[in-house]
């Protein structure tokens, strides 16, 4: 098995690593209008008061960093999305995973941006490994390798892995540090795929194995379409961190997700006397006394 290898990222003021050797980094994923209509409205309006509050209550529940996307259609997004980044930079201190599939957007991003950052995302399409890579290179950034290329997305676990490797592979032709690439297995409904979710713990397995470095998915695809989410996304990403997952994208808010990555943490070892998991027990026994006093 190939070393556990460390990520950092940082904002001005804030550093965080990314290791097996440490907690899970939840990377918190509700900065962004698809799939959220709020949001989008909110956006297209001009309004930003529920970015900045989506910001805090986020890194209070837990996110270390946070995903920011302003894809709104129509809009001018390297405009936008410089604006969103300013308001999440005024209330938190975090550091920032940069999401968009513009290049422009992407640049102009990464030129405002004080710290390095993490890039969501490059894949092994020609077209996408050409415009994301040398910025990953110039700006001294991380990223989020998705192993999907050409041809779509793999459907096995070992053609997932090809796809990492042909990521890293070129990453590190530009001399990008292979601890800088995180991959994302993919983690695809299983409302549509009922074995969605043990190809992606698979393909998590393989990476890890092979490559030691740190991985990422958008762990709450994989209940989208099915009842009671909060159980099959809490469920699978204590399952995916013993496979090796270091920093879902997910929702933090969720109580549920929250608990499983404390839980999971304990069970890997990651929580010295479970201090962590103590905290955390407190403090949700002291909002819930709190809540019933009202």
């Amino acid at each position: 098995m190939a070393p556990n290898l460390k990520t950092v990222v940082s904002s001005a003021t804030r550093t965080v690593e990314i290791s097996r050797d440490g907690p899970t980094v939840i990377i918190g994923e509700r900065i962004n209008p698809t799939g959220r209509k709020v949001v989008l409205q909110a956006l297209k309006e001009g309004n930003f008061d529920i970015v900045r509050k989506d910001a805090i209550d986020q890194v209070a529940a837990g996110a270390a960093i946070l995903d920011v996307n302003a894809g709104v259609p129509g809009a001018d997004e390297p405009a936008l999305l410089q604006q969103v980044m300013r308001t999440v930079m005024e209330v938190t201190d975090v550091p920032l995973c940069i999401d968009t599939a513009n290049p422009a957007a992407l640049e102009a991003a990464l030129k405002s941006y004080n710290g390095k950052a993490l890039i969501n995302s490059v894949n092994g399409e020609e077209r996408s490994l050409n415009a994301v890579l040398p910025l990953v290179k110039e700006y001294n950034a991380a990223v989020i390798g998705l192993c999907m290329d050409d041809n779509g997305i793999p459907e096995t676990p070992e053609k997932r892995l090809a796809v990492a490797a042909k990521i890293i592979e070129r990453a590190t032709k530009l001399g990008i540090d292979v601890a800088d690439v995180i991959i994302d297995p993919l983690a695809l409904t299983m409302g549509a795929d009922s074995k969605a979710g043990w190809i992606a713990l698979q393909t998590t397995e393989l990476v890890v194995q092979e490559f030691g470095i740190n991985i990422s998915m958008g762990a709450s695809n994989i209940s989208f379409g099915m009842p009671d989410r909060r159980y099959i996304n809490s469920t699978f990403i204590a399952m995916a961190i013993h496979a090796g997952l270091t920093c879902p994208i997910t929702n933090p808010l969720v109580p549920e997700v929250a608990i499983a990555i404390l839980a999971a943490d304990l069970c890997m070892g990651r929580d010295d006397y479970g201090m962590r998991w103590i905290q955390a027990y407190r403090k949700r026994s002291k909002e819930a006394a709190a809540a019933q006093q009202q």
